[in-house]
């Protein structure tokens, strides 16, 4: 699905080890690297991660299928007959970072629960069934398959993280991904002209704990790093980890999240799959004790927000973000 290609931008991890789990060796010097990662970048290419290429090969093609339909027939599952699961479709322009539309059409999915479900029954805002294409019966399966195959390597990258900050390998799935929240989105960005000034999707940072990012052929994908942006051009075979807002807060800055941003300049539509493995949603996420005092260390955040400053679940978190990306969604399904 994605070209092959070495940057030097950004680090490329193999991962296995920490799969496999039986290679002490292996796995510390896989932490190592993950926390020299997390401290130069925030972001680094993830190999060995065990996802079927045959997996996402299907679903990026069940994908293209899908954007390929009238908007009349995508509009059938929109966002807003979702309602506070906040599942669904969105058309270009419909999304907002920082207040300005995004030029990108895109699917929301997370875990999928039962109509009987105690958190649906609840009305817990973000929880509940997905919607899912009657034109393209497959895509649903597809989702289904990728969401239980990310998660098992998230879980993974999350033991390397764990390992890199002196913890138990363990610490985050006995703890605050033992019941994560899920989240995933399929974007689709249409071609922009090297001189618009629009982008796919703003400068931001996520909101979790890490995103694995697969992406194809088309790249667009930059970073913020300490020289300036720098690309993060896809290469096969891997995903692409990047560290949120709350594991920033949980290391107290140590390790950042690192804002990044798209603009597609390839000439033909760019497809991305984010997958976010985040924090239990009524799971409160207060600095790590070594950790509270090291935002001291001169490097503040890029738009100035001090995460050791709010209180709350992630839930909470995650609502007051995500009303800011769709407004007029929030105000109709979440109030």
């Amino acid at each position: 699905m994605a070209r092959a290609g070495s940057p030097a931008a950004l680090p490329v991890i193999d991962v296995a080890p920490l799969l496999d789990g039986n290679q002490a060796a292996a796995t510390a010097a896989v932490a190592a690297q993950i926390q020299t990662a997390c401290r130069d970048r925030g972001f680094f290419y993830v190999t060995g991660h065990g996802v079927p290429a045959g997996l996402l090969a299907d679903l990026a093609d069940a994908s293209q299928q899908f954007f390929a339909l009238p908007l009349a027939d995508k509009l059938e599952i929109a966002m807003d007959r979702g309602g506070r699961a906040w599942r669904g479709y969105f058309p270009v322009g419909a999304e907002l970072t920082s207040g300005q539309p995004d030029q990108k059409e895109g699917l929301y999915f997370g875990t999928e629960l039962a109509a009987d479900d105690p958190r649906v029954l609840a009305g817990l805002p973000l929880h509940g069934r997905n919607l899912f294409p009657r034109q393209v019966p497959r895509l649903g399966p597809l989702v289904l398959a990728y969401l239980d195959a990310l998660t098992t390597a998230g879980q993974a990258v999350l033991a390397g993280v764990a390992l890199s900050l002196g913890l138990d390998a363990g610490y985050f799935a006995a703890g605050y991904t033992a019941d994560p929240t899920i989240l995933f989105r399929i974007f689709c960005y249409p071609p922009s002209r090297p001189q618009d000034e629009s982008w796919g999707v703003g400068e931001h940072t996520d909101y979790g704990l890490i995103t694995l990012l697969a992406q194809d052929d088309s790249g667009g994908l930059q970073v913020a790093a300490p020289e300036g942006w720098v690309d993060a051009p896809p290469i096969a075979g891997t995903l692409v980890c990047n560290i949120g807002d709350m594991l920033d807060r949980l290391t107290g800055g140590w390790y950042k999240s690192t804002p990044h941003r798209v603009r597609n300049v390839s000439g033909h539509s760019r497809l991305s799959f984010p997958f976010f493995l985040d924090p239990g949603f009524a799971a409160e996420v207060p600095p790590l004790p070594d950790r509270a005092a090291a935002a001291a260390d001169g490097r503040r955040r890029w738009d100035g927000q001090d995460l050791r400053a709010f209180t709350g679940t992630y839930g909470d978190y995650l609502l007051g973000k995500v009303s800011k990306v769709f407004p007029q969604l929030s105000r109709d399904a979440l109030a």
